[in-house]
């Protein structure tokens, strides 16, 4: 994402100065993950596509759009995981999408809510849990899912995710934007 936020930041006029204004985050943040010293989560790539006016997927595409209008990515030849500023591991699973409106990852979450800050962004997010069990808490209720279970809510809420039980939970998410 860091060479990506840079060109389209300076593409669109904005200064970092301006962008942190935008976004909530500090100037200093923002020019550490453009310098690629830091990794954004899922949620503040949102919020900085937000105030870019962009879709999300533009600040991690190369900018070739896919010229047969699918992104395949299979399981040997998915990148190396991510791991986001808050702690999080990610794996994304789409490439080259141009302008559709989900972005599809699988998700690591830790077992300690104390490393999770609560995130809310715009649109839906969907979580499928292909392993272990996780708890996702909005602050006001938790719910604990189970291997096979599933849930959509609107992403607006504050909520986190933690890993419970013995084993690394697996998450299947999709962000699905407002627009």
């Amino acid at each position: 994402m860091s060479m990506r936020l840079k060109l389209l930041r300076k593409k669109l006029g904005f200064t970092l100065e301006a962008l942190a204004q935008q976004t909530g985050l500090t100037k200093s943040y923002l020019s550490k993950v453009e310098r690629g010293l830091n990794t954004p989560s899922i949620a503040v790539a949102l919020k900085v596509a937000e105030a870019l006016n962009v879709q999300v997927e533009e600040l991690f595409s190369d900018g070739d759009e896919a010229s047969d209008g699918y992104s395949l990515v299979r399981a040997n030849e998915r990148g190396s995981l991510a791991s986001g500023d808050d702690g999080l591991a990610y794996a994304s699973l789409a490439n080259r999408i141009g302008s559709r409106r989900v972005l599809p990852f699988i998700l690591y979450p830790k077992s300690d809510f104390n490393q999770s800050a609560f995130k809310e962004h715009m649109g839906e997010e969907f979580i499928f849990v292909h392993r272990g069990r996780i708890e996702v808490d909005f602050g006001s209720e938790r719910l604990r899912l189970d291997c096979g279970d599933a849930l959509h809510f609107n992403a607006h809420m504050p909520h986190r995710i933690r890993s419970v039980g013995v084993d690394q939970a697996e998450l299947l998410v999709v962000v699905g934007s407002d627009e």
